[in-house]
């Protein structure tokens, strides 16, 4: 069973690798990660610091959540968790470290390359490996691979993940996160740019969700005034009526509602290529769903959902591209 701790993390869907040498700048390098929209530290035991930046960032900035990584041994881990760590990564399958971490309810995201280190992995009830070096072993063309015969498995593929190829890894059905040191760029950390490191961070994240302007919702009450102003709007615009059951589309660009809807003069639809990541996006800056207003398709798939929000008298809804 995945962990609450887990869940936060694939919803967040990116995991930064922390490569510092001195644990005097942890705070501000974690904090500009929270500041950056990815309210996650996986601190490698690459340098001598990691304990010490583990134990720095856990303590100091509790809105971060901290795990260790490039684990190799059992004392690492034990270390790791006395500091504050609450996930374990591995770069590779280790039994040793997996048993260990799974005996004493750690969660662990161990690093797997071929179907032997993800079936050993399965051995022990794990749900989610770490896929490691992802493009040196294939890249998505493997983990679509994977998905047949590894079905109930989850991934974290890093190792040549960037911000250029990132939405291929995350637009599978089988990855859970990616990880990478490209949302924390080695320059800026030697340089200790922290606000750099939050505008990248930022940047990835606008790339992950992928947010722009789906239409322009006006509700208008009674199907023959809709009708009317779709009209209008479809000979201005040069756009083609779309009729539906309770609303007009002008084309693409604009919803006529003919029925009651949430703002009082209309609403505004964002598009996003990761409806569940959006929503726990929302979610973290105290923006609450509408859950009476959340529409679904046939297959159960929620495709819109209206957000607690009113921006000058327009509801705001959210629409899986």
């Amino acid at each position: 069973m995945i962990s609450e701790n887990m869940q936060k993390i694939f919803e967040i869907g990116l995991v930064p690798l922390v490569v510092l040498d001195d644990a005097a700048d942890a705070v501000l390098f974690g904090q500009a990660l929270v500041d950056g929209g990815i309210p996650v530290a996986e601190v490698t035991f690459r340098t001598d610091a990691c304990l010490d930046i583990i134990k720095e960032m856990s303590q100091h900035v509790p809105d971060l959540i901290v795990g260790a990584g490039t684990v190799h041994t059992v004392q690492q881990a034990k270390d790791a968790v006395a500091a504050g760590a609450t996930f374990i990564v591995t770069p590779a399958f280790n039994p040793s470290v997996t048993e260990w971490c799974v005996t004493n309810h750690v969660d662990i995201i161990p690093g797997t390359v071929s179907p032997a280190d993800i079936e050993a992995a399965s051995g022990f009830g794990l749900e989610v490996c770490k896929f490691f070096p992802a493009a040196a072993y294939g890249g998505t063309k493997t983990l679509k691979a994977l998905a047949g015969p590894f079905a109930n498995i989850k991934f974290m593929p890093t190792g040549g993940v960037n911000f250029d190829n990132m939405n291929e890894y995350l637009g599978l059905s089988n990855v859970v996160a990616i990880g990478g040191s490209f949302m924390t760029p080695s320059s800026m950390v030697k340089n200790k740019d922290w606000a750099g490191i939050t505008a990248t961070c930022q940047n990835v994240v606008k790339h992950m969700l992928g947010f722009s302007l789906g239409h322009v919702g006006l509700h208008v009450p009674g199907r023959a005034e809709a009708e009317a102003v779709t009209d209008g709007l479809c000979r201005l615009m040069a756009q083609d009526k779309i009729p539906g059951a309770d609303n007009f589309f002008v084309g693409s660009v604009a919803e006529i509602c003919d029925h009651e809807m949430p703002g009082e003069k209309g609403h505004i639809c964002i598009d996003t290529r990761d409806m569940e990541r959006a929503l726990a996006y929302y979610k973290r800056q105290g923006i609450e769903i509408d859950t009476e207003h959340c529409f679904y398709d046939d297959k159960g798939v929620l495709k819109v959902a209206f957000l607690k929000e009113i921006v000058g008298g327009f509801s705001i809804h959210l629409r899986r591209k």
